[in-house]
């Protein structure tokens, strides 16, 4: 089902997360297409290491990197400061970042840690990245999703508390939900405008790290059922980077897929009134500045 032969020359495509793990694997399929890869994560070490491997393995010399922390906004704001100063064209934004586990805390922008380095973050990204990828249209955005959405509760009042939720599943589940949320959102505000937005939901992945924060009760029967019905990161690598390559996504849009296939969705995803607010409060808890909001600025 997954588009193996669409080559993705003259194309520029950022992967987030992109020095390890399922982020790392997109980039090594994406570099085989052809396409102009730039892989962003906070650890300047891995990063080096990746983009040397990637360009080994592939032999394509136009894989870079460059250092972007979502646990801060102003690190989001750099990073996409740069992308706009040295690229022409952006054709593809993966949003692959996301991690569990993290402490429950504030972060020096006053959000919860684990939802601004799973959905603020990549939002903040995304909208500051918008008028470079209109302009580079046909483009499409793909974010990471999970069937942990499906259980995912956001409370407008209350989401970026410290101790109400019970366990950092909890809170992985409501990033993953406002991340479906904003996708439907992103999709609503740009029909018709050559930028396409869809999510991949990986399913079950082996060496997951949702491993490290189980109890140990059940720890050991997880891994055990992962290791028999689990992707590789390699294998689900590929996938996105099928996603970010089939023409199909040029007008595609609003979607979740896995192993290539439409993926079944949030219900939320179509109330209208419940992704525009989650879009407007979202821009004032990020602190949209002036000169940074294009909706107003375009108007």
């Amino acid at each position: 089902m997954c588009d193996k032969d669409t080559r993705l020359d003259g194309k520029t495509v950022i992967v987030t997360g992109g020095s390890s793990g399922i982020g790392y694997e997109t980039a090594k399929d994406l570099a085989f297409r052809g396409a102009k890869v730039i892989i962003a994560s906070r650890n300047e070490t891995k990063l080096t290491q990746a983009r040397d491997e990637i360009q080994k393995i592939t032999n394509n010399k136009l894989v870079s990197y460059d250092l972007v922390d979502f646990a801060s906004l102003q690190s989001v704001r750099n990073f996409a400061s740069n992308t706009i100063n040295t690229q022409d064209r952006l054709d593809i934004l993966i949003n692959n970042a996301a991690t569990i586990g993290l402490p429950d805390r504030l972060t020096e922008d006053g959000l919860n840690l684990s939802m601004q380095v799973n959905y603020f973050g990549t939002f903040l990204l995304t909208y500051l990245l918008l008028p470079l990828l209109k302009k580079s249209a046909p483009s499409r955005i793909i974010n990471s999703s999970s069937s942990a959405m499906l259980v995912g509760h956001i409370d407008f009042n209350h989401w970026n508390d410290v101790g109400r939720y019970n366990n950092s599943i909890e809170l992985y589940a409501n990033s993953k939900l406002a991340l479906a949320l904003f996708t439907a959102e992103l999709d609503n505000r740009f029909k018709d405008s050559g930028v396409t937005s869809n999510s991949f939901d990986p399913s079950v992945v082996r060496d997951t790290d949702i491993l490290k924060v189980l109890p140990d009760a059940v720890k050991n029967i997880y891994k055990l059922f992962v290791d028999f019905v689990g992707q590789t990161k390699e294998q689900v690598g590929r996938q996105v980077s099928a996603l970010a390559a089939d023409p199909k996504l040029d007008i595609e849009s609003g979607q979740v897929y896995m192993f290539c296939r439409k993926w079944i969705n949030h219900w939320l995803v179509s109330n209208r009134k419940f992704t525009k607010t989650l879009w407007d409060i979202t821009k004032s808890l990020i602190k949209i500045r002036p000169e940074e909001d294009w909706e107003i600025n375009t108007v």
